[in-house]
């Protein structure tokens, strides 16, 4: 017994340290440093509307093909306490996270509504940390885009609940949450949809109806990841001036909310017995900020709450720690809960 875990250990040192400098660097994040860099200096440089849209249904269409590959392979049934531990995982993030945002000072509203955005997850920051692990060499469950759909609507329910519940105690509201338009906008809206589809494709295509495709949707991804990084750097450029207007305190919300949340997603993928990579993607996911599912659902459901300031947290600190700072952090915490 004893041998096991010292073996892993050393195993997964030698591929992290032989690879340390390689997801803080990595070409993909570079391009997210020069989006950044260009709205800081005011350069003219945009991607156009259109196409944003496009490498956006893209990157969730792929994530989610290639995890249906994954389940074509393996018993359905065999994954189902993963996917119910990772979903009471996402219910629970906001249920810790709104005391502390309280604490930061924000609103009763505006705390619950932050918390939706962390409950839910970044599609794109598990894609990075995903080419970390690969270019670390890390064993790790291949299936791990079933993860991100499953965790993508849980928190952002609770978030939004808890919203509702402090603006009927705050001005008095008799109004209900429309649960119709909530689930349509969470369960039927474009990250869930897409992911769901694509998963739900590749799982009943398999791997020769896939093929055809693999130029197209496998091969390309990262090269496609790095343009779509190139843009999320210009948009979290731009937060730069809502990040001054609402103080230092959102600053160290968006670096110190995630590793908290990170060893909680550690500690999960230890009692599901994952593998080393596995733990650290799941790690990531729980550290991870959505700012495309949960600023639609938010507008719908509890329009009063601060978009603003969660898209500048969520997308102008969150993600741009968990980048540069975060995915190697919990690369090299992951052999910890394995």
């Amino acid at each position: 017994m004893h041998s096991k875990p010292t073996m892993s250990r050393s195993a997964t040192s030698h591929c992290t340290d032989r690879h340390n400098a390689g997801p803080m660097f990595d070409v993909v994040v570079l391009f997210f440093a020069l989006g950044v860099f260009a709205r800081v200096v005011k350069s003219d440089l945009r991607l156009p509307e259109a196409l944003y849209e496009t490498l956006t249904i893209y990157l969730l269409l792929a994530i989610g093909l290639k995890g249906g590959l994954e389940l074509s392979r393996q018993p359905l049934m065999d994954l189902l306490p993963q996917v119910g531990a990772v979903v009471l995982l996402g219910a629970l993030i906001p249920l810790a996270v709104a005391p502390l945002l309280r604490l930061a000072g924000l609103s009763a509203v505006d705390a619950a509504g932050l918390s939706a955005h962390y409950g839910s997850v970044s599609v794109v920051t598990f894609a990075v940390a995903l080419t970390a692990v690969q270019a670390a060499q890390l064993p790790h469950e291949s299936h791990a885009a079933l993860w991100v759909a499953a965790m993508e609507a849980p928190g952002l329910v609770v978030g939004i609940v808890l919203a509702r519940l402090a603006l009927k105690k705050q001005d008095g509201s008799k109004g209900g949450i429309r649960w119709d338009l909530l689930a349509h906008e969470v369960l039927l809206g474009k990250s869930v949809l897409l992911l769901l589809g694509g998963l739900l494709i590749g799982a009943v295509a398999g791997d020769a109806g896939v093929k055809p495709i693999q130029a197209v949707f496998i091969d390309p991804f990262k090269g496609v990841l790095a343009l779509f990084l190139l843009e999320l750097g210009l948009v979290a450029g731009g937060q730069i001036g809502a990040l001054r207007r609402h103080g230092l305190k959102l600053i160290l919300v968006g670096c110190l909310v995630p590793p908290l949340l990170a060893v909680a997603g550690a500690f999960t993928g230890q009692l599901l017995g994952l593998q080393v990579g596995g733990v650290a993607l799941l790690a990531t996911l729980a550290a991870s900020a959505s700012y495309i599912a949960a600023p639609a659902a938010l507008r719908v459901a509890v329009p009063q709450a601060n978009a603003g300031l969660a898209i500048a947290c969520a997308l102008g600190v969150t993600f741009p720690f968990n980048l540069l700072v975060g995915i190697p952090l919990y690369i090299q915490l992951a052999p910890w809960f394995t």
